[in-house]
């Protein structure tokens, strides 16, 4: 497949995911998927795989029915989902200031975990389509926060579009304590591990 003109995708309109991309040199699409989000499971680490794979099949149908690649043509779609969770519990994206702030005052002074799932759909050497999909989980632990904090922090407008209430990238990076594992996963994909799972298919 290498001497095969690449079109990669990213199945996101995360701006996080799209800059941990460029970092590394990778030259990409963006199509956000946008159907709707379908799980059968509980367990956070199968849930953002399912919810990877739907995102990334979606818009490799999309793109290949709209432009059916030729035999030196090949078509990569990567599609990411990040969950955080605590006590075995998954925190989405806050509903409003009371859910951000219950969230975040959860998650102080204690541990909790982020997984994110991608799921790389593409095309083999005979044109067939082939998914390699894994999650890969970050062990998070914040410093005790005073209400005061939580109140401020909550008030800046930053966990608004999170899951869990916080980015790490952000001002919340005053409350962590430390990581176990990929800091990159808890911005929103483990961008090495993408970049290795790229190269291990010979897809660049």
């Amino acid at each position: 497949m290498s001497n095969k003109d690449v079109t990669l995708i990213l199945a996101s309109g995360s701006p996080r995911r799209r800059e941990l991309m460029q970092q590394i040199g990778l030259s990409f699409e963006v199509m956000p998927a946008k159907g709707e989000e379908k799980i059968t499971s509980d367990e956070p680490s199968e849930v953002v795989k399912e919810l990877a794979l739907q995102k990334a099949l979606e818009v490799f149908n999309k793109k290949t029915s709209e432009n059916f690649p030729t035999k030196n043509e090949s078509i990569i779609v990567i599609g990411a989902d990040t969950v955080v969770s605590y006590r075995h519990k998954i925190l989405g994206k806050p509903k409003d200031r009371a859910d951000a702030i219950r969230t975040i005052s959860s998650l102080q002074g204690d541990c909790h975990e982020v997984y994110t799932g991608v799921a790389i759909v593409f095309q083999d050497e005979n044109g067939q389509m082939k998914c390699d999909i894994f999650a890969e989980e970050t062990q998070v632990e914040v410093y005790p926060m005073s209400q005061e904090e939580i109140l401020r922090y909550c008030d800046s407008g930053e966990p608004y579009d999170k899951a869990g209430s916080y980015g790490i990238q952000g001002a919340f990076a005053a409350y962590v304590k430390g990581i176990r594992g990929d800091y990159n996963n808890v911005v929103g994909l483990p961008i090495a591990r993408v970049y290795q799972t790229l190269k291990q298919h010979v897809l660049l």
